[in-house]
């Protein structure tokens, strides 16, 4: 299997550290918002690498975590942390801001069927290890004490610029904001934060009562879990220059080497060439999704349709498209015999594909061959798309619900939106279609009619 580490620029093949044992670590969400759709397509692709790491009979342990303290809205030490900044927006607690929104990007992760990680720790959960993390780096002599706080000292080291390939010199001068001028260099990087007093989550630490930088908690968790070196480290392309260039630096100082031996970066997904900000108001949730009629694994077998590293422009037309793509092939999925064999020809083309830096559109396509190849007997057409779907994850092995098992009610809401679809009356039926999803179904509209769908 080859890979494209951003560590070394290059497409690499895979060895695990440990035969057969693969650890990887997923830069989770920061839980002050509702997580959308954009950051959902990262997950989804992560998702197909542990679950083709696993079909390839490797055992995956897989940790996400939960940022529920210390990212700034700067992503680096300006500005306010983003969970008091939720808190004061909502009028909550930022304990309860939390809980709020890891709920909601755990139900996503379950709309869109990801595997659940083996281990989601929360940061707040972890500030001891994040503390003795930082004592370390002080200790090795890596860090230095200002005003604001514990600060990693990245003249130290002498790589810190070659991972996101930083002109150091241009950043200097273009640095706006002065936040500490007993910093070294600009772009040292807070540790441990002392310098905001009203700061509702503060803990005792040997500088002083306050809270974690956002970048040792991934280095604390990631090292506390899979060890102080592991496989793979995956993340968002923004977390190249800031993120993970700090992480790269915090585990030299701590430890004298990278912890992951290879980074994986996924692109972003854009709306209509535009990305997805809350700012411009273009974000989506699953959930909205829902309610405008889509079955959420539409949206999967969309993502399924780029590459992690060319990323994705999302529309609703596009959407629409992919949604009767998989609803075509899950019919026709359900429609075949049981009880075949898997076709070993087809399962090495798809092997082959997903072993490239997981080029799943090139899988997608081996699997619609197989759809139309009539020289596959229907039994062992369906045994190799089933086995197929352990990475797809398109639950291509659960049933679309029969019409006879759908609820009159249900059937007779349909037909009255299908009649207001006709005579154009977009409002009633936008509200009978809200109706019938509360019930637990969605409409598929075809050209004079529609076919109902049970929500997975």
């Amino acid at each position: 299997m080859n890979l494209y580490n951003t560590a070394t620029k290059q497409k690499e093949e895979f060895k695990p550290l440990h035969d057969k044992k693969v650890g990887i670590y997923s830069c989770g969400p920061t839980v002050y918002w509702n997580q959308h759709i954009g950051h959902m397509y990262a997950y989804v692709q992560w998702d197909m690498l542990v679950r083709f790491l696993r079909y390839m009979g490797f055992d995956v342990k897989w940790v996400m975590n939960i940022t529920d303290v210390g990212h700034l809205v700067s992503d680096s030490d300006e500005g306010e942390d983003k969970m008091e900044k939720g808190a004061k927006r909502e009028g909550l607690s930022v304990w309860e801001i939390a809980r709020k929104y890891e709920k909601q990007f755990l139900e996503s992760l379950n709309l869109l069927n990801i595997s659940s990680p083996d281990v989601v720790p929360r940061a707040t959960e972890h500030i001891k290890e994040q503390i003795d993390l930082a004592k370390r780096i002080e200790d090795n002599g890596f860090a230095y004490k200002t005003k604001t706080g514990l600060v990693f000292d990245t003249q130290k080291f002498s790589d810190y610029s070659k991972f996101a390939n930083l002109k150091l010199e241009e950043m200097e001068s273009g640095f706006r904001v002065e936040v500490d001028k007993e910093k070294k260099n600009p772009w040292d990087f807070l540790l441990w934060v002392t310098n905001q007093p009203q700061h509702i989550m503060k803990w005792n630490s040997p500088w002083g009562e306050g809270f974690p930088g956002w970048h040792i908690e991934c280095t604390a968790m990631s090292t506390k879990y899979l060890g102080e070196e592991f496989d793979i480290h995956t993340g968002g392309i923004e977390h190249i220059g800031v993120h993970h260039t700090n992480e790269i630096a915090q585990a030299y100082g701590a430890f004298g080497h990278q912890t992951a031996k290879y980074w994986i970066h996924n692109a972003w997904l854009t709306y209509e060439g535009v990305k997805m900000s809350k700012s411009l108001g273009n974000i989506f949730l699953v959930t909205d999704l829902i309610e405008k009629g889509f079955d959420p694994l539409a949206l999967r077998y969309l993502a399924l349709s780029s590459s992690y590293h060319k990323g994705l422009d999302f529309t609703f037309k596009s959407l629409e498209s992919a949604q009767t793509a998989f609803f075509r092939l899950k019919e026709t999925v359900s429609e075949l015999p049981e009880e075949g064999s898997i076709n070993e020809q087809y399962k090495r083309q798809f092997i082959e594909k997903l072993e490239d830096d997981l080029m799943v559109p090139e899988a997608m396509a081996i699997v619609w061959k197989l759809v139309k190849d009539s020289s596959v007997g229907p039994a062992d057409k369906k045994a190799t798309l089933i086995d197929f779907d352990k990475v797809l994850g398109l639950n291509l092995d659960v049933n679309f619900e029969k019409d006879k098992n759908i609820p009159e009610d249900v059937l007779q809401l349909a037909k009255e939106r299908n009649k207001m679809r006709m005579e154009k009356n977009w409002a009633e039926s936008d509200r009978l279609r809200r109706l019938i999803l509360e019930k637990g179904y969605m409409v598929e509209d075809l050209k004079d009619d529609c076919k109902i769908r049970k929500i997975k």
